[in-house]
């Protein structure tokens, strides 16, 4: 059923009800103690009558952000799930925990994590790289101590910039397309103010915070008991080629669509399609964990009934954090259906500000409004690109404001946004925590990320 209804609520009304809803939902999970599904449903049903969604399309609102959240979050963390399980229990963790020690020391184990995840983070979308990695930070992190902060946030923050500046990620693909920039000079200026933000607000701020805020290694991704000395441990090169197989087969996916775009290949053939399939995130994962059932289990002399409890029980502790994740994404898409976005980024494009100041506040706007950085990004570019489109910008001008935009999509991550509780609860911290933590971290990497896109633009407009 398609909804046909327009919006009557001005801004003003708008804005104070999306800030309302905010501060009911951090009533009730913070101080009533309500668990965070109910408490995201029960706003998120709120929000729609009170914005005037007819009654008729609020159920559809609902589900439509809850199952589109689902549809993206779900496989993957269901099957990064089964994977880490495997690489824990089998003791890969472990093997490749002692290397990276053993390569860069032990005072340097959260730069190693750090340096994978930006590695595993090109071609791999945040919350699938994570999920992949935790067990590996888990593992350093109970081998070394200190709390599990220290190591965690700088690899999240890691697939974090990866995730908002750097394409092939659908962000940036899109805004670059919008607004006519060339991709390949995003990803060089992306990859030039991705890897300091993280370095100053993900490694340095991860070593920061996690001497100040103490966490205790979580247990939610080995739906077991701690496997302190595995039996016949797979070699770290047979774990590291595991881990590098989902980046392979989603590099496939993404080389070809290039190679299709710009006519290298016949990208209606048959063939062409199929290997693309055989490239995205969930396929790849899926074809790992098969590889890894084998490498790590029947050919370590175990049996299918082993595998099969160990991916069972795998995915019992996660189904909380996907559904909460989904019940986020719902709070968002009611956000959106209900033009609160739009009523934001309305009123700013009319103050008159530099234009790559105007994208970097029209895209914050948008990800506080409704929560998704790839949403807000998309969106912001549609709202930029009439006025970018008279102006007659240089290249790489063009990709400074795509990139001061990316910046944008990333500010603020509140309790909208399904990568606020992918995180907080993967981590186990309570809402407080994520805000002191994961809210703060990326703020910062949306604010230096445009400190730098705001230098690139200046520096093109002053050549």
């Amino acid at each position: 059923m398609e909804m046909e209804w327009t919006q009557t609520l001005g801004a003003g009304p708008l804005l104070g009800i999306a800030a309302g809803a905010v501060a009911l939902l951090l009533v009730l999970i913070i101080w009533l103690r309500v668990h965070a599904f109910l408490a995201l449903v029960t706003v998120s049903v709120l929000t729609a009558f009170a914005t005037g969604i007819p009654a008729q399309y609020v159920i559809q609102t609902l589900t439509t952000g809850f199952g589109a959240t689902l549809a993206s979050v779900a496989l993957l963390v269901g099957l990064g799930a089964m994977l880490g399980r495997l690489v824990e229990v089998s003791g890969g963790a472990k093997v490749l925990t002692d290397m990276l020690i053993d390569k860069f020391g032990e005072r340097r184990a959260p730069l190693a994590l750090g340096v994978a995840s930006l590695i595993f983070g090109f071609p791999i979308f945040f919350d699938a790289g994570l999920v992949v990695m935790l067990p590996i930070i888990f593992a350093v992190a109970r081998r070394l101590g200190g709390g599990v902060l220290t190591y965690a946030l700088p690899a999240a923050g890691a697939f974090s910039v990866m995730h908002i500046y750097v394409p092939p990620h659908p962000g940036p693909v899109a805004a670059s397309t919008l607004l006519g920039a060339d991709i390949g000079l995003v990803v060089a200026l992306g990859l030039l103010v991705a890897i300091p933000t993280w370095y100053l607000t993900s490694y340095l701020y991860g070593l920061w915070i996690g001497r100040r805020i103490e966490l205790p290694v979580p247990d939610v991704l080995s739906g077991g008991p701690q496997v302190e000395e595995p039996q016949n441990p797979p070699k770290a090169r047979a774990v590291i080629l595991l881990l590098l197989l989902p980046l392979v087969l989603i590099f496939l996916d993404t080389g070809l669509n290039t190679a299709g775009s710009v006519g290298w290949l016949d990208s209606e053939a048959g063939w062409f399609n199929v290997a693309r399939a055989i490239g995205a995130t969930p396929i790849a994962l899926l074809i790992t964990v098969f590889v890894a059932s084998y490498v790590l289990g029947a050919r370590r002399g175990k049996s299918r009934a082993w595998v099969e409890d160990l991916l069972n029980n795998a995915l019992a502790p996660v189904c909380a954090i996907i559904l909460i994740t989904g019940a986020g994404g719902m709070f968002g898409g009611v956000l959106r259906a209900s033009g609160i976005g739009d009523a934001l980024s309305g009123a700013l494009s009319d103050i008159g500000l530099p234009v790559v100041v105007a994208a970097f506040l029209i895209a914050t706007a948008l990800r506080v409004a409704q929560g998704s950085a790839t949403v807000a990004l998309t969106t912001a570019a549609g709202l930029v690109q009439p006025i970018v489109a008279g102006d007659g910008f240089n290249s790489v001008e063009l990709a400074a404001i795509v990139i001061a935009m990316s910046a944008g999509s990333v500010m603020l991550s509140h309790v909208n946004d399904s990568g606020f509780w992918l995180v907080g609860r993967f981590l186990q911290m309570d809402v407080k925590t994520t805000f002191k933590t994961w809210t703060v971290m990326e703020t910062t990497i949306g604010l230096v990320g445009f400190a730098g896109a705001a230098l690139i633009f200046a520096l093109a407009g002053a050549a």
